[in-house]
């Protein structure tokens, strides 16, 4: 059952061959990580983490603060804010910090989570 508090992380380094990889598939070239590339981070802990496999994407809301440096472990974080088990629906801080506690990116997420087993009582 999901709880208040409750939190998934990942860290991840990107490099010039994955900068090489996005650039074939977007058409846009980059210097440091694409912002995408960071959101994407989010995306698969919402789906696989927390909530998990089931998840549906309603909202996301993020502000990038600074670059994401090529070659760094960033780490990902999602924690459970509030939950509305009536409505089936969770909020979700987003985090991606550079070792150094740089501020990558951060914001809000908003889930339905109706289709995970579990996430809620019964």
């Amino acid at each position: 059952m999901l709880t208040v508090g409750q939190s998934a992380r990942i860290t991840r380094s990107y490099t010039r061959k994955d900068l090489a990889a996005y650039a074939a598939l977007s058409g846009a070239s980059a210097e440091g990580v694409p912002e995408p590339l960071i959101a994407a981070l989010f995306s698969y802990l919402l789906g696989v983490e927390l909530p998990g496999s089931g998840t549906n994407y309603l909202k996301q809301d993020l502000a990038f603060k600074a670059p994401a440096p090529l070659n760094t472990a960033l780490e990902a974080k999602v924690e459970i804010t509030r939950l509305r088990p009536e409505k089936q629906l969770v909020d979700l801080w987003a985090s991606c910090t550079a070792p150094d506690g740089t501020v990558i990116c951060e914001g809000r997420s908003l889930v339905k989570a109706k289709d995970v087993p579990g996430a809620f009582p019964a």
